[in-house]
């Protein structure tokens, strides 16, 4: 029971990150119409940053903050020298450009900070453990991520809902030559867009740095669950994101955890070991295709205004 209990905060706290990537994705995929496989790339790049950041302050809360600070910058640059020329451009044009950055990316990372891998030591505070429930005790870097991302996602849901910019942000997604004929400036509302959407994949890669090696790459496989996650939860849609995202995380978690010892009665050790993961994984997809023939809008589409 106490085994279940801890898979399933780890589940939630894996779709929590997700949800952080994910909703990024879903904003400038919906909002923008733009298919940034660097996404990936901003990932890595805010755990980079955090690695760095901390290594010179001696902080992990200063050096956190920095490097989202950085990953916002950086998006920001992006979209203004690179990818603002590639709206309205067909979408393979925006997929070959934005896996161009992705190599651009790797070798940048490979440049500065050298093919090994880097590591994120937590503070003191952060690695002691919390007793949440009688005999139940969880990590309390774990327990901030989980809290974090949800006071992330609350604030992202009222400044999408509750804000003029907000109000921009969904009349872009409907209909964006409209708000440009009212005057809007629809550069500098995509600019927003993409910066905040960078500065969510950096924050969750500064989350998940310290649980995981720092190192190239790192955004790629990633990326893939956060397409799904959009996909399943609707293109556009924060709450659809959202609600993918625990369930993916959720299903991924417990089926790496339990698979195993169900396959060990009928397969070998070493065969139920490396089978858990990726029939872990073909539930995932196999739920996206499902939601695709009965659903292709998403479970939770984006409202039409």
């Amino acid at each position: 029971m106490y085994l279940v209990v801890e898979q399933l905060l780890n589940g939630l706290q894996f779709g929590l990150l997700l949800f952080l990537l994910a909703a990024g994705l879903t904003l400038v995929f919906g909002i923008m119409d733009f298919v940034n496989l660097a996404h990936g790339s901003l990932y890595m790049m805010g755990a980079y940053f955090a690695a760095t950041f901390v290594a010179w302050t001696g902080s992990f809360v200063l050096g956190a903050l920095l490097a989202l600070g950085a990953t916002l910058l950086l998006g920001i640059v992006l979209e203004y020298v690179a990818l603002r020329h590639l709206y309205g451009r067909d979408h393979l044009d925006q997929v070959l450009a934005t896996f161009g950055l992705i190599l651009f990316f790797n070798d940048a990372v490979r440049l500065i900070w050298g093919p090994a891998g880097l590591a994120l030591p937590l503070p003191a505070w952060l690695t002691v453990p919390v007793q949440i429930i009688p005999g139940v005790y969880y990590p309390a870097y774990r327990l901030m991520i989980i809290v974090v991302a949800l006071a992330v996602a609350a604030m992202l849901y009222l400044v999408v809902m509750r804000t003029r910019v907000g109000m921009l942000i969904r009349a872009g997604a409907s209909n964006r030559e409209m708000i440009g004929a009212l005057g809007i400036n629809i550069k500098l509302l995509f600019t927003l867009v993409f910066g905040l959407g960078a500065a969510l994949a950096g924050l969750a890669g500064l989350m998940q740095a310290p649980i995981l090696t720092v190192q190239i790459g790192m955004g790629e496989n990633i990326l893939i669950l956060a397409f799904v996650i959009i996909v399943i939860g609707g293109i556009g849609s924060i709450r659809g994101a959202f609600m993918a995202a625990v369930f993916v995380g959720i299903i991924d978690t417990m089926g790496r955890a339990f698979l195993p010892d169900l396959l060990r009665k009928v397969l070998s050790g070493a065969a139920a070991s490396t089978a858990a993961p990726a029939l872990s994984s073909m539930l995932i997809y196999l739920l996206m295709a499902i939601i695709l023939v009965l659903r292709p809008e998403g479970l939770f589409p984006a409202a039409k205004r």
